[in-house]
């Protein structure tokens, strides 16, 4: 089957509202869904977990291993952390950046992954760990893949919190047409199976203040990595 981007029409809504009614679940791939406002629920405790997450292991702009600096700041919590620097890109048990172990995962979030992966379909998915991004106006996540991980049998749960992202959902090579799919406070993106390797990324975050969040965006990326 075959997705359509979205239409042009389509995208000349997406600016500082958020879609007053919008569906449960849209599917975007043959097994990969965008699950509207599924995180809303949880943000009573999601936000104050987050906090503690970030006293232990504060965000950071990490440099790719061809030197660049990335406009994105991250932090992680779980058993392995991701991390980037001239070596290369990797998971690691511990916080470069303090020789401490990463956070524990909080609760909330292994719930909330837990029951975002099964509401796509995916069963029994348990994350050990969890790359947190902050995207502050003119931030973007260029397209990639996620193959750091040991085993790609395990979804990918992506949760956006904050300013709206539109988020570009490719193909399994770089050139390929990439979909672009907006994303709004409380949405999450769940892929898997015969989507796991697709190519993603974000657009530049445009300026906005959140109510909640300010002029940020939070996203938290869910993976089995060891």
């Amino acid at each position: 089957m075959r997705y359509d981007p979205m239409t042009p029409s389509t995208l000349d809504l997406f600016g500082n509202t958020e879609p007053e009614q919008p569906p449960k679940r849209e599917q975007i791939g043959e097994q990969s869904y965008v699950l509207r406002g599924f995180a809303l629920p949880s943000l009573d405790r999601l936000l104050p977990a987050l906090e503690d997450v970030l006293v232990a292991a504060p965000f950071r702009q990490m440099v790719t291993p061809g030197g660049f600096t990335m406009s994105v700041a991250l932090s992680s919590c779980g058993t392995l952390g991701w991390t980037t620097d001239r070596s290369g890109y990797r998971y690691t048990r511990a916080d470069p950046q303090t020789g401490q172990p990463w956070p524990d995962m909080p609760d909330v979030f292994l719930e909330l992954a837990h029951a975002a992966a099964e509401a796509a379909e995916f069963n029994d998915f348990m994350p050990d760990s969890c790359l947190i991004n902050r995207y502050v106006p003119g931030a973007k996540m260029s397209l990639h893949q996620d193959k750091n991980e040991g085993s790609y049998a395990a979804p990918i749960v992506s949760v956006s919190l904050g300013l709206p992202a539109m988020f570009l959902f490719g193909g399994f090579a770089r050139s390929d047409k990439s979909q672009r799919v907006p994303l709004f406070h409380g949405d999450i993106v769940v892929w898997g199976g015969v989507d796991r390797l697709r190519f993603h990324g974000v657009l530049p975050i445009k300026e906005g203040l959140h109510p909640q969040l300010g002029e940020q965006r939070i996203n938290f990326t869910f993976r089995v990595a060891g």
